[in-house]
Parts: structure tokens; C-alpha cells; sequence
């Protein structure tokens, strides 16, 4: 009973406050223990819900490697990630419902590459796993710019952007982690070059002749961007302990698909998807790095596309 309380007191606020939400938990019977309302009074000063702070845990790890929560300023930096990240409740409860049908995707391919598990909260704080391009042009989960993308294999064109392709920047992605992680020796400093490069970290490491990215002095994005990663990966994991109570039938289930290869151009793709018994918004939906009308596909190449199951 008490989940139905914590649902209650996250939605508090919108329903006029604490006054009516003690009203409406004492008037609502038995089915309420009176120690679980006491419990709720607690939070309440002079008629406010309170907003408890969330713990910051006594030991954190980014990839197995030991975060020094007591070096100068990375307690307050992670405490800081944590509050925003619990409090942006909208946006996070996403993310949750989103990881539930992407993370099955992502993780097998992580362990087949020999990246940590961890790391796949990079695509959730790139992009919140969904297909978004940035201002700057970088595009899909995993956030590739356009002249970086070809580097690690991915097909960008106008008729292809495989930035879209989850399985396939995903493992662009994990290409590029390690390479980042042989050259930096942590996991850390990697997941930082994500997002500032490989260049920068150098740069910024040998100009304050330090070795970790706990210790850098960095542009304020960077500087919070693995704190960001670790609060995301701790609300993910603990997510009742930060307010989020969403049953198994509210997450977002994996696509049932099945797949077929197409070695011949196709010169429209809605009327390809009538033929496999679908449509075209299904097509896009399930293939998003289909980025037009038509799909030129050369002599020789192929390209495999996904349908729904029972289409």
C-alpha cells in the first residue's frame, strides 16, 4: 500500500498540495495504515510537502572503476546530477520507459564488444534514446556528427543516415569507447571525450597536468556530463528510492519484428511496405535511418530491413 502513497506524493503538488493529499489519505479507509500517513506527515512543514533530498550513495563506481567521492568537488558535482535528475520527473520517467524496449538492443551488443555495461547510460544522456538530431547537427541515440560517422562505418547519405541504425551506432559507438579507452586508460575520461573528444581531453589533461577526469577543470557541459551518467545510472537502479514507481505494464515493450533483405532498389517505400502487409509509418518507425521516398541500392550491396512480425 505504501506504493500507492509514494504515487501520491510524487503527484502531490498537482493536486493542491499537501493539505489535500493528507485529507485524502486519512478519509480514504482501511486500506491506508495509519503509520503510512504518519509516515507522510513528516514531510509536511507549516502545510508544505516536502521534497526529500536523494542520498548520494557511499560508494560509486563508473564501469568498475571507484569514483573518489571525497576528492574536491565530485560529492556536490554527483549530489547536484542527482537532484536535477530526480526532480526532472517527466523527462526521466521516459527515459525509463524507453530504456525498458532499447536496453535489450544496446546491451547485448555492449558485452559482445567489450564495453562495460555502464556506458550504455551515455545513449540515454546523449539523446534520452530517442531519435533526436542536436543543434550541431549530431543525429540518432549515440548522437554521430555527420563527418565523424564514416569513420566507424556508418552510411550517411540522402537516402541512408545510419546514425539512425540502433544496432549499428551502437557499435560505431563502442568503437569509439575503446579506442578512448586505450588511449586514456579509464573509462571515465572516455566517456568524457564523448562528449568533448579525444582532442580536448588530451589537451585539457596536459595543460593542468593531471591524470582523471575527477580532477579536471572542464567547460560546464563536460564537467557535468559523467556526473549526469552516474546519477542516471543510480536512479535507474534504484528508481523507487527517487520516486518512480512504474509497473512492468507502463515500460515500453521491444518491437516484435522480423527482417528481410532487399539487394534491388526500391523506388517507393510505401508502396514497398503494402506489399510486405505494412505501412509506411511502421517501415520509418522500425528502420529510421530510411531517411526518403526510395532506396537506391547498388549492384552488389544489400541492406537489411525490419517488419513488423505479423505484417
Amino acid at each position: 500500500m505504501m506504493k500507492n502513497v509514494k504515487r501520491m506524493l510524487i503527484w502531490a503538488p498537482l493536486l493542491g498540495g499537501a493539505a489535500v493529499l493528507l485529507a485524502t489519505l486519512t478519509s480514504s479507509g482501511p486500506a491506508v495504515e495509519r503509520s503510512e500517513v504518519n509516515d507522510l506527515a513528516k514531510l509536511v512543514v507549516n502545510g508544505r510537502l516536502q521534497n526529500p533530498a536523494p542520498e548520494v550513495p557511499a560508494v560509486v563506481d563508473l564501469a568498475g572503476e571507484a569514483v573518489p567521492l571525497n576528492a574536491f568537488g565530485v560529492r556536490e558535482a554527483l549530489d547536484r546530477e542527482l537532484i536535477v535528475n530526480t526532480y526532472h520527473h517527466s523527462s526521466t520517467m521516459l527515459y525509463m520507459k524507453r530504456a525498458a524496449r532499447w536496453f535489450p538492443v544496446i546491451e547485448p551488443i555492449l558485452a559482445a564488444e567489450g564495453v562495460p555495461d555502464d556506458l550504455k547510460y551515455l545513449a540515454v544522456i546523449e539523446s534520452g534514446l530517442a531519435q533526436v538530431v542536436s543543434p550541431a547537427g549530431a543525429a540518432g541515440f549515440w548522437q554521430f556528427m555527420k563527418g565523424t560517422a564514416p569513420q566507424y562505418d556508418l552510411e550517411v547519405n540522402r537516402e541512408v543516415d545510419e546514425r539512425y541504425h540502433v544496432e549499428k551506432a551502437t557499435h560505431a559507438a563502442c568503437a569509439y569507447l575503446k579506442e578512448a579507452k586505450a588511449e586514456f586508460g579509464s573509462w571515465a575520461l572516455a566517456a568524457a571525450s564523448y562528449n568533448m573528444g579525444r582532442g580536448g581531453v588530451k589537451r585539457a589533461l596536459a595543460e593542468q597536468g593531471v591524470d582523471n577526469y575527477w580532477d579536471l577543470h572542464l567547460n560546464s557541459e563536460t564537467a557535468r556530463y559523467v556526473f549526469r551518467l552516474l546519477a542516471i545510472k543510480h536512479i535507474f537502479e534504484s528508481p523507487a528510492d527517487h520516486g518512480f514507481d512504474l509497473p512492468s505494464e507502463a515500460l515500453y515493450t521491444p518491437f516484435e519484428t522480423r527482417t528481410i533483405v532487399v539487394d534491388e532498389t526500391i523506388e517507393d517505400l510505401a508502396s514497398f511496405a503494402t506489399q510486405q502487409g505494412t505501412h509506411l509509418k511502421a517501415l520509418k518507425t522500425l528502420n529510421p535511418w530510411l531517411t526518403d521516398d526510395r532506396l537506391p541500392i547498388s549492384v552488389g550491396n544489400s541492406y537489411t530491413i525490419r517488419l513488423p512480425k505479423n505484417a
